[in-house]
Formats: structure tokens, C-alpha cells, sequence
């Protein structure tokens, strides 16, 4: 007995390669297409030179356009793959639940991430009930929003015969009134969506930092690790 303290632990695994491959490339997506969203609403300065030298904006808005598949095409896999994956993978899409404790879980979740209570929830592994609620109103709800309504904008320019024209500019641009509310909206929400990733890393760094569990590095092994209170020997 030397009096010197000593970890142990314990591991889940929670994330399978998909989902945690899917994660990433969401991530890139989502930086690209802000990114390239805000400079197609406020357009840098013309470049100097002759015109023909510069695709600028064509550049930007190509950046977009993939971004956009890679964003959307990510998003039905990951919905097949919560069928066909582990329980965990399904919570991303079960954004709450009606029993009472769910909304136990939810409260005190809430409570301590504000600061109003000092002792760690005991939730379990894979995304607490915080988590699927603001996966489901935030990422979910604002990523469906963006899908259809940058897919309606697409479709404008490709035409009345275009699979994007046919399946979403037709209808949702008058849902709307006109072209013009749709891209205000789909900018708005870009915004929405930015607030979402602010408060997803500020969340997954504060549970690496003040829980007895992993949260970043599960996303990269899959592995959460659960530390025991420190042990005297």
C-alpha cells in the first residue's frame, strides 16, 4: 500500500465505423457549406484581372453544390444504418421519448450542464436525452430544412425537366411566396445550424473535461470509457 491513486475503467462500445465515419465527413460537409454559403450571400470583391481568368464564384457555389450531396447522401445512410447498426445508432432519429424516466434523465441533464447541480447524471452510454433532443431539433431539423429548401433553389436554374425542379422547386417556392423568402430562409437557417455546432462541441468538450466518461475520443475508437472514482491502494 503506497497510498497512490489509481484509475481503472471500463469501456462500451457505443459508435461503429460508420456512424463514427459518417460524423466526420458531416463535419467537413457542414464547415463547406457554411463557409460557401456566407460568401454566396455576401459575395467577396471582384478580383482584379480579366474576367475570363477568374471562376470565383462558380468555384464557390461548385463547392456548395458538393458539399450539399456529400451532406444529404451522408444523411440517408446514416438513417439506414440506425436500422441495421447497434442500439445506439437509432437515438440520432428519436429526438425524445414519453416516459417519465426519459424526462427525468432530460431534467437533470439540464440542470447540470447549467450549473445548477453538482453531481454527473447517470445516463448511460450513447447520447443522453439533452443530446437526442438537440440532435433532433437542431442538426435534424435544421440539416431536413436546408435539404429541401437548397434543393428547390437548385432546381430554379436546372430547369422544369431537373429531378430537383420536379421534386422540390415546384412546390416549396410557393409554400414560401417566392424565390426570394426561400433564400432568406435557407440563410437563416445556416445560422441555426451554426448555433447548433457552437453548442455540440461546446457540450462534447465539457463532458471530456467535468464526467468520469470519454466523449471526443469516442468518436474517433467508437470506445466510451467509463472511469471509476480513484481508488487508494
Amino acid at each position: 500500500m503506497t497510498g497512490e491513486e489509481v484509475d481503472d475503467a471500463q469501456a462500451v462500445y457505443v459508435y461503429e465505423a460508420p456512424v463514427r465515419l459518417w460524423h466526420w465527413i458531416n463535419a467537413g460537409a457542414l464547415v463547406v457549406l457554411m463557409a460557401s454559403g456566407y460568401l454566396i450571400a455576401s459575395p467577396p470583391p471582384s478580383v482584379s484581372g480579366a474576367a475570363s481568368d477568374h471562376f470565383l464564384m462558380g468555384d464557390i457555389k461548385f463547392a456548395h453544390f458538393v458539399a450539399a450531396y456529400v451532406f444529404t447522401i451522408g444523411l440517408a445512410a446514416r438513417l439506414y444504418w440506425a436500422f441495421v447498426g447497434n442500439r445506439y445508432a437509432r437515438r440520432l432519429f428519436v429526438p425524445f421519448s414519453r416516459s417519465r424516466q426519459w424526462r427525468q434523465d432530460l431534467l437533470a441533464e439540464l440542470r447540470w450542464y447549467l450549473f445548477i447541480d453538482r453531481s454527473e447524471p447517470r445516463t448511460g452510454p450513447g447520447l443522453n436525452p439533452l443530446a437526442q433532443l438537440i440532435m433532433g431539433l437542431m442538426f435534424l431539423g435544421g440539416g431536413l430544412f436546408e435539404i429541401v429548401t437548397g434543393f428547390a433553389l437548385y432546381g430554379e436554374p436546372e430547369g422544369a425537366g431537373s429531378f430537383a425542379h420536379r421534386y422540390f422547386t415546384s412546390w416549396v417556392v410557393p409554400l414560401f411566396g417566392d424565390s426570394q423568402n426561400v433564400h432568406t430562409w435557407h440563410h437563416l437557417v445556416m445560422w441555426y445550424l451554426l448555433c447548433f455546432v457552437i453548442v455540440h462541441v461546446y457540450l462534447a468538450i465539457r463532458e471530456d473535461v467535468m464526467t468520469t466518461h470519454s466523449s471526443v475520443g469516442t468518436m474517433i475508437s467508437g470506445w466510451r470509457y467509463k472511469r471509476r472514482p480513484a481508488i487508494k491502494r
